[in-house]
């Protein structure tokens, strides 16, 4: 589909997946992640969405802009365990067409 971006998630065992998301549903990356069952069931995502657990935390892995980290994200990334300079929520990143490529690693559960 024209509305459909690709992303490469690289999940807890390290396989790498290139899927497909689309940019016309209002959807997140945890979201994605999650409509292919790329975690365990439980596992991410845990407070919805709400950028209140990070169990959806990933490392970015591509040079692709993403939209800037607001306070609740920054805040809750303080708190979580194995963060990297380049850890984000998914939650927290709108699928949107400028992502097509970007490439993000599942950080291990907490």
């Amino acid at each position: 589909m024209e509305n459909d971006i690709t992303v490469k998630i690289t999940d807890r065992e390290g396989i790498v997946h290139e899927v497909t998301a689309p940019t016309d549903m209002a959807m997140n990356l945890m979201e994605v992640i999650k409509m292919y069952e790329l975690a365990p069931e439980g596992t991410i995502g845990i407070c919805g969405g709400m950028a209140m657990c990070a169990s959806c935390q990933c490392y970015v892995d591509s040079a692709i802009v993403l939209p800037e980290m607001q306070d609740e994200e920054e805040a809750m990334l303080s708190e979580a365990f194995y963060v990297k300079e380049n850890s984000r929520l998914s939650c927290q990143i709108p699928i949107t067409a400028d992502l097509d490529g970007l490439e993000v690693e599942l950080a291990p559960e907490s």
